[in-house]
């Protein structure tokens, strides 16, 4: 994967809820001693070394760990939750939705497809088929030229994951980057992208937090190149799409004049 092209490390956030570190804490301890959000975050830093500085954020923190200061300095988001999407809080979902039209990019982490803030930037149920039953996964690459699978072999395969099937109720993709199959024979859409406003957004099903595939090598350098991928303009200012008030036309009547008997000697030319 090629170098940045930030004059300066890229900011990333990695948020995880961090619900069943607790909920099923023997079990999360095994496979994420420090949280998923942690091994995430150790994954990414890894990887991109010092083209990052990586952070983490939970639901637990004031205002979720995303205050408008963490906002305000994050090029890349990446989301994970499940069991507290609806602790979200609608106005901190709000401050991201709007940092993401101004160009922050957003990485949407498997169960996060039914995030607030994943279905109000697609505008659709985002809902699919699932089975937990420790299934085989191969993760298959279908835009080998996509920064995204740069490096990445094809297909990745995971031994235990939880199934994802579709229909996956969203918007037509952008790009279409990678497709997964299961054991039971099931297809999912697995690899996508969309641009909403001035911001990339990469959704990546793969990562149960029944089982450590945020562990997986291929899987973390994906995640790695959907970060750069992701990456706000050196250029950004962060400022969102807006109705903007013109008060002075383009051309003024001397354009016109100047132009007008060009035009009108070509006119007779043709004559």
């Amino acid at each position: 994967m090629g170098k940045s092209t930030q004059d300066h490390p890229l900011n990333v956030t990695v948020w995880g809820e961090n619900l069943h570190e607790f909920h099923d804490a023997e079990h999360m301890a095994a496979l994420y001693p420090q949280g998923m959000h942690a091994t995430i975050a150790e994954g990414i830093g890894s990887l991109l070394g010092d083209q990052v500085n990586v952070r983490t954020a939970t639901l637990d923190q004031p205002e979720h760990g995303l205050t408008d200061e963490v906002l305000d300095s994050t090029g890349v988001l990446t989301w994970w939750g499940h069991m507290g999407h609806d602790r979200v809080d609608d106005a901190v979902v709000r401050k991201v939705h709007d940092r993401v039209l101004a160009g922050m990019g957003l990485l949407v982490l498997h169960s996060a497809h039914f995030s607030k803030i994943f279905k109000s930037l697609m505008g659709t149920t985002c809902s699919l088929e699932w089975r937990d039953s420790n299934d085989t996964e191969l993760v298959w690459t279908v835009k080998p030229d996509h920064p995204i699978a740069d490096g990445v072999p094809h297909p990745i395969r995971i031994e235990g994951q939880e199934m994802y099937g579709e229909l996956f109720d969203i918007p037509e993709p952008d790009e279409l980057v990678f497709i997964s199959s299961f054991t039971g024979g099931e297809v999912f859409r697995s690899g996508c992208t969309w641009r909403r406003g001035k911001g990339k957004v990469f959704y990546f099903s793969p990562g149960d937090q029944g089982y450590p595939v945020y562990h997986h090598p291929d899987v973390q350098r994906v995640i790695a190149n959907g970060v750069m991928w992701a990456a706000p303009s050196p250029r950004a200012t962060f400022e969102r799409p807006d109705v903007v008030s013109q008060p002075a036309p383009r051309f003024t009547a001397e354009d016109f004049a100047r132009v007008a008997p060009g035009m009108q000697a070509g006119q007779e030319g043709h004559r």
